[in-house]
């Protein structure tokens, strides 16, 4: 039996024919390549990026940075990086002359909520003016409050939901505030783009930061390119200004990507036979590297060596699994997957702060629920708690992606409890994060 059938709409996993377990590499981190490429084309001189391989979200950060000028080429396993010109004569907009035509740099983010998020504010303090296309469910997804922070602060945006998104003018420095619950992609956004302009500015964070994770990859790679941000209480971010992006190496490693490993970190928890993904640091600033601390609390085996390259090779071994209970709040990217380690699990599962996922690239609330209860899984959704009723087996089934990468892994991985194929329908939505994907799980299925 073939292990996987293709077709342009639909993918069929025999996992259910197959024992499935063995090594796998981890995949460069999309969050850290996205903040590494925007840090390296607003720098002061050339640099270099190891980077094996890219995706569709990251690409379309590549794309942005090369119409605003960057140059950026892959060599071998690298991206050769010179920034985009120009960028430290620019001074703020009020002592800046208006000039009578500018060139319209058109970008395109595609569904990146990443790219669109991050390049926003930057542009804006370029005093670029740009035409951003968005697709899909890209272009609804919510832009405020930091729509109406730049525009309060010397932007001119054109309305929301509407593709392409047009910015013009320039914004200044001065006190910006964000709440911390919707994205803490706003503030990424704000921390590239405030360090270049003339005057000192500030971000204040109102409420707990949401995914406060992302925030510290952020102030990491700042850091490494000599930005100065000061965090006097949390939330209270003080940037100065006229500030030059200087990397303290020219070659950096993209990291490998906790978020997309711990797929194959929870198959090896629900599968018979362990499963291990190497390359992971668990130095990093990823906040998905806390799906360790969930499988424990599973009960899964852990075991964790170092290996040649100063890195780690994680294996987890399957055990009876127990239900436990999960906060999302700061780890919202690994609720789709470790909904099915909940439905591999003895008893019942809950889960609490997850209404950021609704505003994901899809609902993924409503596609947690339909995935699992196509797989006869029993999850119920009750006073903002899921709850999620493991079950032994699950049954074979049909499950669209809904044009989400994570949902259509998760789909991927439930397959390994199935006892019957499980077909995917807009399978490809994977491209967006990790395109080798299917290739990396059919090499875990052997006979």
């Amino acid at each position: 039996m073939e292990k996987i059938i293709k077709t342009d709409n639909s993918v069929t996993l025999n996992t259910f024919s197959f024992h499935f377990g063995g090594r796998v590499k981890a995949i460069a981190s999309k969050s850290h390549a996205h903040r590494l490429l925007i840090a390296s084309a607003l720098s002061s001189s050339p640099s270099s990026l190891i980077l094996e391989e890219t995706s569709k979200d990251i690409e379309a950060t590549i794309s942005c940075l090369n119409n605003l000028g960057a140059i950026i080429k892959k060599n071998n396993d690298h991206l050769d990086i010179t920034p985009i010109p120009g960028i430290y004569s620019i001074v703020d907009a009020a002592s800046t002359p208006e000039s009578d035509i500018k060139d319209i740099s058109k970008l395109d983010a595609g569904e990146s909520g990443s790219t669109l998020r991050f390049m926003l504010p930057i542009v804006t303090a370029l005093g670029k003016d740009c035409e951003i296309t968005t697709h899909n469910r890209l272009t609804t997804r919510p832009l405020s409050p930091l729509y109406e922070e730049l525009i309060s602060h010397g932007a001119v945006l054109s309305l929301q939901g509407i593709s392409p998104l047009v910015t013009k003018g320039h914004i200044t420095s001065g006190t910006y505030i964000i709440p911390g619950n919707i994205s803490s992609q706003y503030i990424t956004g704000l921390l590239f783009a405030l360090p270049l302009l003339k005057g000192d500015s500030k971000i204040l964070v109102t409420g707990e930061i949401s995914s406060r994770p992302y925030i510290n990859i952020t102030l990491s790679v700042l850091a490494s390119y000599n930005i100065k941000v000061i965090e006097n209480t949390p939330g209270e971010f003080i940037i100065p200004g006229n500030q030059i992006y200087n990397p303290s190496s020219p070659v950096t490693k993209v990291e490998g990507d906790w978020s997309n490993a711990a797929f194959f970190l929870c198959a090896g928890a629900i599968s018979k036979e362990s499963v291990t993904v190497t390359d992971l640091s668990l130095n990093s600033d990823q906040g998905d590297k806390k799906v360790l601390d969930i499988l424990r609390d599973f009960g899964a085996g852990i075991e964790i060596t170092e290996n040649q390259n100063g890195l780690c090779d994680i294996t987890v071994t399957p055990k009876d699994l127990k239900a436990t209970f999960i906060d999302a709040h700061d780890i919202p990217d690994l609720i789709p997957i470790l909904s099915v380690c909940a439905a591999s699990a003895n008893g019942t599962t809950k889960i609490i702060n997850y209404e950021r996922l609704r505003i994901k690239e899809s609902d993924r609330v409503e596609a947690i629920k339909t995935m699992l209860i196509n797989f006869g899984i029993n999850i119920e959704e009750k006073d903002d708690i899921l709850y999620i009723t493991g079950s032994p087996s699950f049954k074979e089934t049909s499950n669209d992606s809904f044009n989400d990468h994570r949902m259509a892994m998760s789909s991927a991985i439930a397959s390994i409890r199935a006892d019957g194929p499980v077909t995917i329908t807009d399978p490809y939505a994977i491209r967006k994060s990790y395109p080798d994907f299917y290739k990396h799980f059919t090499s875990l299925m052997y006979l």
